[in-house]
């Protein structure tokens, strides 16, 4: 087995979307080759309801897929083909937006007031672009959830993991989405097919990632020129972006980590991006700003 040297360690950076949720974001809006074909990574995580509670209002989407991860609190959820439902602690939204829709989220506190979740954006294939909407909402009830001897836990909502299979399916880059937990000081090993892209994403304590072939530092993204930095662990609301390999590892500190394992099958084709629509071509892109001015941007099973 190979272990997947760590090409970067992204620390998620403080921005502000919707109607004035802030959140982090880990990537996204920019080059996509590293992540492909994922398009952008959100941990939106607050526990002051201002934070939070404007919410992401009515806006369109094309071209892609959201997946929607709620750890804490609930997230509401409308589009224009009148879908309604709720999302709460545990529950996944894998929505496939396809030709198109108008979709609306909005975040709600737990008792406390507090709210935590991730999204996540996925690209389809070219082949894929217009396909009809649809949405995999998926209980938490229904994740399917494995646990070892040493207490590593692994909850599996895409792909498969140690005999288990995620609900999630249908996707066209075949991607896995594991939520794995190590107990303090444990060191675990989880294969990772050497054909995927794969980033860890870090949201309690902190671990090492590294590969014992390079353990003077690793590369991290900051705002400005790239530089070369010595850690030994990584931890809360960063990202670690991982070379090629067959598997990854990690040594989880005092403290544990928990952290989402993504993976994704390279769809090696042009993005054309402009904000929630996604093409292939500026040309593409022009017909979709078109067609949302003209109220043509929802179209029935004739029309894709």
């Amino acid at each position: 087995m190979s272990i997947r040297p760590v090409r970067q360690v992204i620390e998620s950076r403080p921005t502000i979307e919707g109607a004035g949720v802030k959140l982090r974001r880990a990537f996204g809006f920019g080059k996509t080759e590293d992540f492909d074909p994922f398009l952008l990574f959100d941990d939106f995580r607050n526990e002051r309801p201002g934070d939070y509670l404007a919410g992401f209002p009515w806006h369109p989407h094309r071209g892609i897929e959201t997946i929607t991860y709620v750890l804490t609190g609930t997230v509401e959820h409308g589009d224009s083909l009148g879908n309604r439902g709720s999302l709460g602690a545990g529950d996944v939204q894998w929505m496939t937006a396809g030709s198109g829709i108008m979709h609306q989220e909005m975040p709600r506190g737990d008792p406390d007031g507090r709210m935590h979740g991730f999204q996540l954006w996925a690209n389809l294939p070219s082949s894929l672009k217009m396909t009809a909407p649809r949405y995999q909402d998926i209980q938490s009830r229904h994740i399917p959830e494995v646990v070892e001897d040493d207490g590593t836990r692994v909850r599996v909502v895409c792909g498969e993991f140690w005999g288990q299979r995620g609900p999630v399916d249908g996707i066209a880059a075949d991607p896995y989405y594991l939520d794995i937990s190590v107990p303090p000081n444990v060191r675990r090993s989880f294969p990772v097919d050497t054909r995927r892209n794969a980033f860890a994403y870090i949201f309690e304590g902190d671990g090492n990632f590294r590969d014992a072939s390079a353990p003077f530092g690793v590369l991290t993204e900051q705002p400005g020129p790239v530089e070369t930095v010595a850690r030994e662990m990584t931890g809360n609301r960063s990202l670690v972006l991982f070379g090629s390999g067959d598997e990854v590892t990690v040594q989880a500190g005092e403290h544990g980590i928990r952290f989402l394992l993504v993976s994704g099958q390279p769809l090696k084709e042009p993005v054309a991006w402009y904000g929630p629509i996604v093409m292939n071509t500026r040309e593409e892109l022009h017909q979709a700003v078109q067609d949302l001015r003209n109220g043509t941007f929802i179209r029935t099973s004739d029309e894709r």
